[in-house]
């Protein structure tokens, strides 16, 4: 008797970081076990489209969707899969790349798609902010400002978000925001605040350090306002995970909390810009989301 194959879908974001998406299909066919599975390969052409994708084939029966491209990408695809029996793979091509890096997936696609054959799979947790699911970091402030500008630019990739990072940093003005945490209300400026569920951006700036994706807890990082001179100390902290040493960062652990501002504004979910309003409730969703791993 032939053994029937399983499907899997590969949602392929073609304009996400670099390198040459066109060669996905003939990596799939060099790496992926053939006598197994049956690859189905369809790209994106807007941003939602990949949610819909993902949820589409899960409803006409594919258990295994991987996302091939940024963590935009990622949290698109994944968000379609959460709280059910699908299992969720990444082919990180994206600028940062801050879940792959964090669950320790190769950034080389070959590599990658070899986690496929392997089929070992671990729960993970997921995040939501005002019900908008996020799988590696979310939050506002300054990371939110450069997501929006970031998005509107043309050419991608770590160098041009350093460069727009830069550019903006002297400019912005920290905000004021309301911190919320049961019966508790705490009133504090900030340069930015963010909520993870994993430990860094990408490109290996560790925002949360200490973070994992299986506790059942969110890890926030407040940076207070300052010295602009301090600047190169603190974005060496980011990058060498001793960004908790800074007298002007606080950082603590939760299931769910909420934060008011005094007007709408800008967020950012995994990397992805958007407008909010005034309060933002976090909240944890403890192994929602099956996921390959090496």
């Amino acid at each position: 008797m032939v053994r029937k194959k399983e499907p899997i879908l590969f949602v392929v974001n073609p304009i996400s970081g670099k390198g040459r998406k066109e060669q996905i299909s003939e990596k799939v066919e060099k790496t992926l076990e053939l006598g197994r599975f049956d690859p189905y390969i369809v790209y994106t052409r807007a941003p939602g489209d990949a949610t819909t994708i993902a949820q589409t084939h899960f409803n006409q029966g594919i258990k295994k969707v991987i996302a091939v491209g940024g963590d935009g990408t990622v949290n698109e695809v994944a968000r379609a899969l959460v709280n059910s029996a699908a299992i969720f793979g990444i082919v990180p091509l994206g600028s940062g790349n801050g879940l792959a890096r964090h669950l320790h997936i190769p950034l080389d696609v070959s590599k990658a798609l070899g986690l496929i054959n392997r089929d070992r799979i671990v729960m993970v947790d997921y995040g939501m902010m005002n019900e908008t699911p996020f799988f590696c970091t979310a939050g506002v402030g300054f990371d939110a400002l450069i997501g929006n500008k970031f998005a509107q630019m043309e050419g991608r990739g770590f160098t041009n978000y350093v460069k727009t990072s830069i550019r903006e940093f002297f400019s912005y003005e920290p905000q004021l925001y309301t911190f919320h945490d049961g019966g508790y209300a705490i009133e504090k400026k900030a340069f930015l605040i963010t909520v993870a569920n994993a430990s860094q951006y990408g490109n290996n700036a560790y925002i949360a350090p200490e973070a994992d994706v299986s506790d059942g807890m969110l890890d926030v990082t407040l940076i207070s306002p300052f010295p602009k001179y301090l600047s190169p100390s603190i974005g060496l902290k980011l990058f060498n995970r001793k960004l908790g040493r800074s007298s002007f960062v606080e950082m603590f652990r939760v299931r769910h909390f909420s934060i008011e501002r005094s007007a709408p504004g800008y967020v950012h979910f995994d990397g992805e810009p958007a407008m909010m309003g005034e309060k933002l409730t976090f909240k944890v969703k403890h192994m929602g989301l099956n996921v390959l791993i090496p």
